[in-house]
């Protein structure tokens, strides 16, 4: 494992804490949208995880948690399960990224006590995932166990674990009956972020036309979300 991309000081990752942000490359999915292509095909400059680890010995100071985003984290199996134990040997508390693929490392973590934040892309109503994501139906049960599990553990843990969920919504791809349908299919979730799709720089298909809803329409996306399920939370950033 290398780790393609740093930001070495952040406060708006990890909710309430400043916190150092790791990419690891590498995606099983395709959404067109990602701004992240050089991520998502690990072709970032790299930085080796014992460089990391010492970084992070110099940093406890001034963040006090890490979050390992992508890509997407979960593809490194084992070797990020390790990674973090290593980072919490130090003292930090982890924020994991991830889209929900690996429901069994993601129990694994999560019953060991790994993770105290995590955030979960749900890409589309889950009759538009293989559309979206341009992966194979069977991510939909994956993603569907994954949620399942977030949702177990931020009920048993007390307050000791929380999660958000976040989609990005691109004018192309989801409509308000989008939405609708979203909010029934993650009903009693806490919290679900509308992101407003943002054009920064090179995206993964650049051949793809890909468009933002208006600050107004977010903000009815999200009243309709809220009206049509069970979601405690629903915000637009």
């Amino acid at each position: 494992m290398k780790i393609a991309g740093i930001i070495k000081s952040s406060f708006i990752d990890y909710p309430g804490s400043a916190a150092v942000v790791i990419f690891l490359g590498g995606c099983n999915f395709s959404c067109g949208y990602c701004h992240n292509p050089e991520i998502v095909r690990g072709s970032e400059a790299e930085i080796e995880v014992p460089d990391f680890l010492e970084f992070l010995k110099k940093r406890r100071r001034f963040v006090d948690a890490v979050c390992i985003s992508g890509g997407e984290p979960t593809l490194y199996g084992e070797e990020l399960y390790e990674l973090i134990a290593r980072i919490r040997e130090l003292g930090y508390r982890i924020k994991l990224d991830t889209n929900g693929t690996a429901p069994v490392l993601l129990r694994r973590l999560l019953e060991a006590g790994m993770v105290e934040h995590a955030a979960m892309d749900v890409k589309g109503p889950w009759e538009k995932y293989a559309q979206i994501v341009r992966e194979g139906g069977a991510m939909v049960s994956r993603v569907q166990e994954s949620l399942a599990l977030l949702m177990e553990q931020a009920e048993a843990s007390e307050g000791a674990f929380t999660f958000e969920l976040r989609t990005t919504v691109c004018r192309e791809l989801l409509d308000a009956a989008d939405i609708e349908n979203m909010a029934r299919q993650l009903s009693g979730a806490s919290c679900w972020y509308l992101q407003t799709f943002k054009r920064q720089g090179a995206l993964l298909d650049e051949a793809g036309a890909y468009s933002a809803y208006s600050p107004e329409e977010m903000e009815r996306l999200r009243a309709a979300a809220e009206a049509a399920g069970t979601v405690k939370s629903v915000r637009v950033r």
